[in-house]
């Protein structure tokens, strides 16, 4: 029997939708390395999501979000549990499915210790 996972139902579809959309953008081929490059210069490994909200990488990675008017760390804040952990599985995905070359390059922010 295969490992199938259980569908979790998105409480808070607006916030949710403009965090994940933001998320996208950010990984985005043409914009990931801006991305990277802010997370570097901050110290933040990329794993750390909460650090990099706290420190509004997002927003500085995405114009879009900033022209909502919104946070990437009001979004995540207005998330109940289960939204944020649906949030956080998102990011991490996105987070492997950067091009080897790229992460290779900012092999220090995708460390580990």
């Amino acid at each position: 029997m295969a490992f199938e996972q259980a569908q979790i139902p998105i409480q808070k579809t607006e916030e949710f939708e403009q965090l994940r959309s933001a998320i996208e953008r950010a990984f985005a081929a043409e914009k990931v390395e801006k991305l990277l490059r802010k997370l570097q210069s901050s110290n933040i490994r990329i794993r750390r999501f909460e650090q990099a909200l706290d420190r509004n990488v997002f927003d500085g990675a995405d114009p879009v979000l900033v022209q909502s008017g919104k946070s990437a760390k009001q979004l995540y804040a207005a998330l109940p549990l289960s939204d944020e952990a649906l949030i956080r599985e998102f990011y991490l995905e996105r987070i492997e499915k950067v091009d080897a070359k790229i992460r290779e390059k900012f092999r220090k922010v995708y460390q580990y210790y």
